[in-house]
């Protein structure tokens, strides 16, 4: 059961984190997001997940942060725009 239990958390977990990158590479917010307003914009998710996910994500290099601002980082773009990342 508790493995079960790990499975769904990891694949929540996942799908938590593509939505960030997806979010951070929206071409419209090239100036990045607040933390506040990323999880506005991704609704219901629990924001202690969304500061694990985003900390995991800056760790990887994928997402980077300016003071309270965090964006896609300079590799991550570059793969969106060779087209290499399919959200």
């Amino acid at each position: 059961m508790q493995d079960q239990t790990k499975q769904i958390s990891s694949a929540r977990d996942r799908l938590l984190e593509r939505a960030i990158v997806s979010q951070t590479l929206r071409e419209d917010r090239t100036d990045g997001w607040r933390s506040t307003e990323l999880a506005a914009e991704l609704g219901d998710a629990d924001p202690i997940a969304i500061r694990n996910a985003l900390s995991s994500l800056e760790g990887e290099g994928v997402v980077e942060f300016a003071g309270e601002t965090v964006g896609a980082s300079r590799a991550a773009r570059r793969l969106n725009d060779l087209e290499m990342i399919a959200v």
